[in-house]
């Protein structure tokens, strides 16, 4: 997944923190990540032989104090020119159980790449209590008939969608919001998908959708399972 011009920031800012490092051997990753409102938070590991904070951890930290809300985007660094690296297992897990729906930059042949937990941790464990605020992210070509209700339905692979309250985030920078409800997510295989599960009017509407989500899935082939989410605008609601 190729980077939009504000996960690219979230990138620079985790790369130019970790150029600063080097002096201190406890303190050798950065880590940077974006919240709904396009703020970036920073914060960098605390070495210790009792198993002192990932950076991430500790940006995940520093985003919380200044009530950030649920997040978009993270990225680490390391020190010594070491670029972009992938977060542990146990900063995955975290972010799973707090952050369901963050995107993970990591490293690719071509530059960092974006992927979801879902990728890099699939069948994890789940903390049943942890009730962490959940997101949708759109185009933000999308945002005019998200709000004026004439797009209901979008379709998904591999990108777990709950239902119940959700924020309806904007690829923009800054992102804009919308306070939304899912209400049902349904599994289809996409070579068997109709018009009318899909959401669209005719045969032709359907072959388009394909098209459309093999462009945006390179990988996706006709048999693989997609995700119907339906969902709506919360006028006035909050999401918890």
């Amino acid at each position: 997944m190729d980077l939009l011009d504000s996960e690219r920031r979230v990138v620079d800012a985790a790369v130019a923190l970790a150029g600063r490092l080097g002096a201190d051997p406890n303190h050798t990753v950065a880590a940077a990540v974006m919240d709904t409102r396009g703020r970036i938070h920073t914060g960098v590991n605390v070495y210790h032989f009792t198993g002192g904070p990932c950076a991430e951890l500790v940006a995940l930290g520093v985003a919380a104090a200044a009530d950030a809300g649920p997040l978009l985007t993270i990225a680490a660094a390391g020190d010594g020119g070491r670029g972009v690296i992938e977060p542990c297992g146990r900063c995955r897990q975290v972010l799973v159980e707090l952050h369901p729906d963050i995107l993970v930059a990591v490293p690719g042949a071509n530059g960092p790449q974006l992927r979801t937990l879902n990728t890099l941790l699939p069948e994890t464990y789940n903390h049943r209590d942890a009730r962490p605020a959940r997101l949708v992210r759109f185009n933000k070509r999308y945002y005019d008939d998200v709000v004026t209700g004439r797009k209901t339905v979008t379709v998904r692979h591999d990108d777990p969608i709950a239902v119940g309250p959700a924020l309806l985030v904007f690829e923009d920078d800054p992102p804009r919001t919308l306070p939304g409800e899912v209400h049902s997510v349904a599994s289809y295989r996409l070579d068997l998908l109709r018009p009318e599960q899909a959401g669209v009017d005719s045969p032709e509407a359907l072959v388009r959708l394909r098209d459309g989500l093999r462009g945006h899935y390179p990988d996706l082939t006709p048999t693989a399972t997609v995700e119907v989410v339906r969902f709506g605008v919360r006028a006035g609601g909050a999401v918890g």
